[in-house]
């Protein structure tokens, strides 16, 4: 299976997926190329560690979804590697109905939440401050709608009184490194159902 990851920021998720690429974990599955939407995101120096390509496009603007004008381009870029699954990690646009086709909908989404409680963005800041006991993370299916896809697989993280806001992200962010590849790897291999 060729995975194509579209990250923005830190890519500590994308660098998950690597380690568990070069370690041999991900079994059938092979990251063949890391999109990001800005110039100087970590998730494309990561891929020079393990001498995956990588690629800024430019979004064509600076809000949440993609410019019209640059959906080619990125649709472009895209298929040029033949991927059989796009993962969003980290990644902060939202994908046009018209990309979604063009992949077959064949796209998760890691959420640093446990969907549907606190879908959009400040996921676990929202959840820390509404002092819910156990939070976690989701990957999902992506659909036109944000966070609303269906779910695939979920992590539990508990959050204890003594936790500040830094430790329940850490925490959190464990969860995701571990969550991620398990799903890419059962997907590749059949254990979870692919589109």
């Amino acid at each position: 299976m060729r995975i194509v990851i579209l990250g923005s920021g830190t890519g500590s998720n994308a660098e998950a997926i690597l380690n568990s690429s070069a370690n041999g974990q991900l079994d059938k599955a092979e990251v063949v190329g890391i999109f990001s939407d800005v110039k100087d995101s970590n998730i494309l120096k990561h891929s020079k560690d393990f001498d995956v390509p990588a690629l800024y496009i430019d979004p064509g603007n600076k809000n949440s979804v993609i410019n019209r004008d640059q959906e080619k381009n990125w649709i472009y870029k895209i298929k040029a590697l033949n991927p059989d699954l796009i993962v969003l990690a980290g990644f902060m646009r939202i994908l046009s109905k018209n990309i979604l086709l063009e992949f077959d909908y064949r796209v998760i989404n890691l959420h640093p939440s446990l969907l549907p409680s606190f879908p959009g963005l400040h996921a676990i800041e929202k959840a820390f401050h509404k002092k819910v006991k156990i939070t976690g993370c989701t990957v999902h299916w992506v659909n036109e709608d944000i966070d609303e896809g269906e779910i695939i697989a979920q992590a539990p993280v508990r959050i204890m009184d003594s936790d500040d806001i830094e430790l329940v992200k850490q925490k959190v962010h464990a969860a995701e490194h571990m969550l991620l590849p398990w799903v890419i790897r059962d997907l590749a291999n059949g254990t979870i159902q692919s589109r």
